[in-house]
């Protein structure tokens, strides 16, 4: 049993066997857990162990075969998979290498993905014993993975609307806890509560800041520091559901707001907006980051003001200078601006955004553009 029926993971391996053939991949494997659980609807918080190595093998024609600690194996098979090879994990002398180089033998030109945001979740000394065993080259295939993953189908983008509502009633209700002279961690833990109430599965990500008139960071765990008159309250959350996230923040001032603030939220959110505007499909990352930059004319050494959204609560493509990806029907993105008052103190808005074959739609309940007052 997955999240999807069987047909969405044989419209998933039915594209990539297209663009497989096209690049000349006999076969890709995988071991990270997204692409792993794309493919194969495999879904286990089981991953967060680092003991054991998982494998999936997608061949140019026919099914997948999954190479798997035998711990895994009554879960994959309730997933569309049929072909699972497992062994007694953890044992040390061979963590799944020979029943991999057996499965692989067959394979001339196999791809793994090496580039940008890819990792290796298996130990190098084991692959560098994959390598030797094997007379097959091993090939970069991020781009074709990021080709498929970066558009969504309908029903990720159900699940990823879901959970973008439910982080939005969520932050609607932080008033009720975020007064002056709450903890910090308090609003914090009221938060997590508040997002499992509205029907969140899980709220592996949240971060935020507080401090007066704007906030030092925006990636800190949070402190006993009491809320005080005149600070900005962030919250940025990482909700999931189905193991697909959401992913924006939300301003509030505490007792009263400043002009100062008040003013960059305001510029904040037109940036956003300019960005929305422009979002259309054949437009380009590198597009959008300039119409946030050119609202907000500089202020900020961040690096990117946004980034796609899906399964992992950062994916490809990143809405950057340096990114020309253009923009396709089905992506979904996060609009993340950010803004410094001054040497020390920023703001971030940011916002979700399904792009389509005409208007982009929010899934996000938009924040208003005047900074809300708690």
């Amino acid at each position: 049993m997955t999240d999807f029926p069987a047909v969405e993971f044989e419209a998933r391996l039915a594209r990539a066997q297209t663009l497989m053939a096209a690049e000349d991949f006999d076969a890709i494997l995988l071991t990270t857990e997204a692409e792993v659980r794309y493919f194969t609807g495999f879904r286990s918080l089981f991953w967060q162990s680092p003991t054991r190595p998982w494998f999936v093998i997608l061949p140019q024609s026919g099914a997948p075969v999954a190479v798997i600690p035998a711990i895994g194996a009554d879960l994959m098979g309730r997933t569309w998979v049929s072909d699972i090879r497992s062994w007694p994990s953890p044992r040390g002398f061979d963590e799944g290498i020979n029943l991999l180089v057996e499965a692989l033998i067959p394979y001339r030109r196999i791809g793994l993905p090496m580039g940008e945001e890819s990792s290796l979740r298996m130990p190098l000394t084991d692959f560098q014993t994959l390598k030797t065993s094997l007379k097959a080259e091993f090939a970069d295939c991020t781009p074709l993975i990021k080709s498929l993953r970066m558009v969504k189908s309908d029903a990720e983008i159900a699940i990823l609307k879901d959970i973008c509502q439910i982080g939005s009633r969520a932050f609607a209700r932080v008033p009720e806890f975020a007064q002056s002279g709450t903890a910090l961690s308090e609003v914090f833990r009221r938060f997590r509560i508040a997002l499992l109430e509205e029907g969140a599965e899980e709220t592996p990500y949240l971060v935020g800041g507080a401090g007066p008139g704007g906030y030092t960071d925006v990636i800190s765990p949070p402190d006993e520091t009491p809320l005080a008159q005149e600070d900005v309250l962030m919250l940025d959350t990482g909700a999931s559901l189905k193991g697909y996230f959401c992913d924006f923040d939300r301003n509030f001032a505490i007792g009263t707001a400043n002009d100062a603030a008040r003013a960059a939220h305001a510029r904040l959110w037109d940036a956003t907006e300019a960005a929305f505007d422009m979002a259309r499909a054949g437009k380009t990352m590198a597009d959008l980051f300039a119409a946030m930059q050119g609202v907000l004319k500089g202020g900020s050494d961040v690096g990117r003001f946004g980034h796609g959204l899906g399964m992992q609560l950062t994916e490809w493509p990143s809405i950057a200078a340096h990114d020309h990806t253009e923009l396709q029907a089905g992506m979904v993105l996060t609009l993340e601006p950010s803004l410094m008052l001054d040497e020390t103190r920023m703001m971030v808005a940011e916002e979700n955004i399904l792009i389509t074959n005409s208007a982009p739609v929010l899934l996000t309940q938009r924040a208003p553009r005047e900074l809300p007052v708690i």
